[in-house]
């Protein structure tokens, strides 16, 4: 008998437009190699960038908000497992599924922890550090409630699990990291790579509807990029992201060399003929894309301690990490300039490809956590008396907010 598996999106995948939208497509490969059969459902609207999930045999369903007719839906599917796409999903979803489909089991991919992303915007904006009580704001609290309601959560960053099992002191059988799932990277496709020589310029990249990069964009043209230009006057800087608005199309400065290029439709192509890659990122959690980016097409980076969170662990890294506007731009000046320290990083960065996000590596102990689950569910959840507390808590509010919208719209 053929496994189900829902999953319900957030937004609709769009992998050229964010990581997000990488990731969730790597999940949904897993699930299907282990033996799901996989439909798609979101309340989003698609969008020109949305990925045709047909290519890959899963079959989409468009959902609504607030609105009984998921009811009906879920429980004619009557999936084996339901995945929620981000907290958000779970909260809108989730008191439906245990309705409907109590035996499924509930998988959150966290995608990154909002919680901390959250605080140390606040932080940022305070001039502070990110202290715990950053830390317990009101997405977080939603967020962990998320997780409590979860059978499992699926987690990017080892940072991430040391601060909720630490700091929160929630159990580690409700988490599992599960980071970037890779294909790694060949000899005959580095071989293929353009040179030093072959390449120019400086890039960055990142979806614009995502605040800690458009932050970071401005970080480079207030305080690293004018540093950078009064050492090299004639490089250029190509920043790159989905859905840029008039507040970053105003930034376009060619008399300075900066260039808001907006999207791209081939990100490899791009990020392959620039000589270095910038990550300025001053907030936010998870792992970054940009870097695996970098790295996939043998592009030395310079970034903050914020981006290369959980990247590297014990692996060198794929360039340098700055956190001073001066530093950073005399790193990134350097590289720039010295073709043996561009080619050692280079290929730092495809050993961390090949070696610490090879998909293979994570393969077989992923099935074997789900198959582990659905083997002893219940006693997984009765040693989650907290989950269960929250779930009787939470539903109920949920619930009935739910069923108020629902009859105000009729």
């Amino acid at each position: 008998m053929n496994k189900k598996l829902l999953v319900i999106g957030f937004v609709w995948p769009e992998p050229k437009s964010s990581a997000a939208g990488s990731r969730i497509l790597q999940l949904i490969t897993q699930f299907q190699k282990q033996g799901y059969i996989v439909t798609f459902s979101s309340a989003a609207k698609t969008s020109d960038n949305t990925f045709d999930l047909s290519t890959i045999n899963v079959e989409t369903k468009p959902i609504h908000l607030n609105d009984s007719s998921f009811d009906e839906f879920v429980k004619a599917l009557s999936p084996n497992l339901v995945l929620f796409d981000r907290f958000m999903s779970e909260e809108q979803y989730g008191w439906r599924v245990v309705e409907q489909c109590p035996d499924a089991i509930r998988v959150l991919d966290t995608e990154d922890f909002h919680g901390l992303r959250k605080a140390r915007e606040v932080a940022l904006k305070k001039n502070e550090i990110v202290s715990l009580s950053y830390l317990q704001n009101e997405t977080t609290k939603r967020e962990i409630a998320s997780i409590y309601r979860c059978d499992l959560s699926i987690m990017i960053s080892e940072v991430e699990i040391e601060i909720l099992t630490k700091q929160f002191k929630i159990d580690k059988s409700l988490l599992y990291y599960l980071p970037f799932l890779l294909d790694p990277i060949l000899e005959v496709d580095i071989k293929q790579l353009p040179t030093f020589e072959e390449r120019k310029h400086f890039i960055t990249i990142g979806n614009f509807l995502h605040a800690p990069n458009y932050d970071a964009v401005l970080y480079l043209k207030r305080s690293i990029w004018p540093l950078i230009r009064r050492q090299l006057p004639k490089a250029e800087l190509h920043i790159y992201g989905a859905y840029e608005s008039q507040k970053v199309t105003q930034l376009h400065k060619p008399k300075e060399g900066f260039f808001i290029k907006g999207f791209a439709e081939d990100v490899n192509e791009v990020m392959k003929n620039a000589k270095v890659c910038f990550a300025s990122l001053r907030f936010g959690a998870g792992l970054k894309g940009k870097l695996v980016d970098a790295m996939q097409n043998g592009t030395p980076c310079v970034m903050t301690s914020i981006a290369a969170e959980a990247m590297f662990a014990d692996f060198e890294i794929n360039g340098f990490i700055e956190d001073n506007p001066e530093d950073f731009a005399e790193k990134a000046v350097e590289i720039y300039n010295n073709v043996e320290l561009w080619k050692e990083n280079q290929k730092n960065g495809f050993q961390v490809l090949n070696q610490r996000f090879n998909k293979a590596n994570f393969e077989e102990g992923f099935t074997f956590k789900i198959e582990e689950l659905s083997s002893d569910l219940n006693s997984h959840r009765e040693n989650n008396f907290i989950g269960q507390l929250f779930m009787h808590q939470s539903m109920q509010s949920s619930k009935y907010m739910s069923k108020w919208i629902e009859a105000k719209n009729k």
